[in-house]
C-alpha cells in the first residue's frame, strides 16, 4: 500500500497520509513519500494543495515501533521531519490541513506547518511529546508559539492535554470547523477558493509572515517595500486593479 495518495483536481493537489490501519502514524517510507509529493507540489498546474490523513485520524504522530527497540536514530529520522516541514513553510502555494479524528504529536506538528487548517468538530489535536518524555521537535516550538502565545504554548507542550476542536478554534489552532467527516470537503473548498485568487501574492504574503518571525520593525518595513514591489509589477495586480474599475470579478492566473 503506497503510504501517500496523491490527487490533483485542476489546480489543487490532495495529499492523503495513508497507513489508516496505524493513524497514520509517521515512518520512514511515509515521510519520504511526502517529501516526494510536495516536490510535485511544487509545479506550475498546482495553485494549492490539501494535506489530509486516510481514514479516521489525520495523524498520530511517530511511529513509535520504529523507536521502541532503541535502533531509531533521532537526528537523521528528524531530518526527514525537518525537510518535509521545510518544504511546506517554503512552498510558495497555501496548504490547507483537513484534520478528521487525532492529530497528535508530530501529526500535529505537519498540521501547523500547514497554513490554514479545517478540522472536523470531532477532531482532538494533542501535543504529546512531554507524555513519552521528549521535547517537541517538527517545528513546534516555533508555530505552537506564534499561533497560541508562548504561556499557552507552554502549558500545551508542558501539560499535553486534549484539545477538542471547538477549543482548538478558540485558541486559532484551527480557522474552520465542519461537521464530522467534512473537513476534506470544507479544505478542498477552501482550496478551490485560494487557487483562483492572486496565488503568486499568496506566496509573497508567505514569505513575508515566515521573516517576520525573526525581523524587527525596520527589517520588516524593507521586506514589505520589496515583497511589495514585486507583487506590484504582477499580472494579477493589474488584473485586480482592472478588476475593481470594470466592476467585475478578477480573473487571476498566479502570475
Amino acid at each position: 500500500m503506497e503510504p501517500v495518495l496523491i490527487h490533483q483536481h485542476d489546480a489543487v493537489l490532495e495529499i492523503a497520509l495513508n497507513r489508516p490501519d496505524r493513524l497514520n502514524a509517521l515512518d520512514r517510507s511515509l515521510l519520504e513519500a511526502l517529501s516526494k509529493a510536495l516536490e510535485r507540489a511544487e509545479g506550475e498546474s498546482v495553485r494549492a494543495v490539501v494535506l489530509r490523513g486516510e481514514g479516521r485520524a489525520f495523524s498520530a504522530g511517530q511511529d513509535l515501533r520504529e523507536a521502541a527497540g532503541g535502533e531509531l536514530d533521532y537526528q537523521e529520522h528528524l531530518e526527514r521531519y525537518n525537510r518535509v516541514v521545510l518544504q511546506m513553510r517554503r512552498l510558495p502555494k497555501p496548504v490547507v490541513a483537513a484534520v478528521e479524528g487525532v492529530a497528535a504529536g508530530a501529526g500535529m506538528a505537519l498540521a501547523l506547518a500547514a497554513d490554514m487548517r479545517v478540522a472536523g468538530r470531532d477532531a482532538v489535536f494533542v501535543t504529546a511529546f512531554a507524555r513519552i518524555g521528549l521535547v517537541p521537535d517538527s517545528g513546534m516550538t516555533f508555530t505552537l508559539p506564534r499561533t497560541v502565545g508562548w504561556g499557552r504554548a507552554f502549558e500545551l507542550l508542558a501539560l499535553s492535554p486534549e484539545i477538542p476542536a471547538e477549543r482548538a478554534l478558540e485558541l486559532g489552532l484551527v480557522n474552520r470547523l465542519s461537521e464530522p467527516g467534512h473537513a476534506r470537503n470544507e479544505a478542498l473548498a477552501l482550496a478551490r477558493e485560494l487557487a483562483e485568487g492572486p496565488t503568486r501574492t499568496y506566496a509573497l504574503i508567505k514569505e513575508g509572515l515566515n521573516a517576520s518571525a525573526r525581523l524587527g520593525l525596520e527589517e520588516t518595513l524593507e521586506l514589505e517595500a520589496q515583497l511589495q514591489k514585486v507583487a506590484g509589477s504582477s499580472r494579477d495586480h493589474r488584473e485586480g486593479v482592472a478588476a475593481f474599475l470594470e466592476k467585475r470579478r478578477a480573473n487571476f492566473e498566479g502570475r
